[in-house]
């Protein structure tokens, strides 16, 4: 698991001071950009390479809320993974209180920069080996 800490801007809230729904599918994509930078996949590296990961779902659960200046942390890791998709849990604390405001997961494939799907154990067995060492024990 990976944390990313930061505050809530003000233009990131509505007309009632919390924070708009809107704003925690960006942040479930700053923790996993984060998540994969931290260990040694970073966006870049993959798009380099030809590798690009679309979201094909998300799942979410608002919680609670967050307002302007709460700072949140956002702990992400990775599900499940096959070589051919990859899923994230994601859950958004309020450092403030400690509630968890917001929980989700993702699930991502694998696709070339032609849009072809990838087997990631052919396409690029290291980065195969990478994410399946991040695979929690659960």
């Amino acid at each position: 698991m990976v944390s990313l800490k930061r505050k809530i801007n003000y233009y990131e809230t509505d007309r009632m001071g919390i924070t708009h729904h809107s704003n925690y599918v960006r942040f479930m994509e700053e923790g996993r950009v984060h998540f994969l930078e931290k260990n040694g996949c970073p966006f870049g590296m993959l798009e380099e390479i030809g590798i690009i990961s679309p979201v094909i779902s998300i799942d979410c659960r608002y919680k609670d809320t967050t307002t302007f200046d709460d700072e949140i942390e956002i702990e992400v890791e990775i599900a499940k993974y096959n070589g051919f998709k990859i899923g994230f849990e994601y859950v958004i604390r309020n450092c403030k209180n400690g509630k968890i405001a917001f929980s989700a997961t993702s699930e991502h494939c694998f696709l070339s920069t032609e849009g072809k799907l990838l087997r990631l154990n052919y396409a690029n067995p290291d980065l195969h080996a990478r994410l399946l060492a991040l695979l929690p024990d659960k």
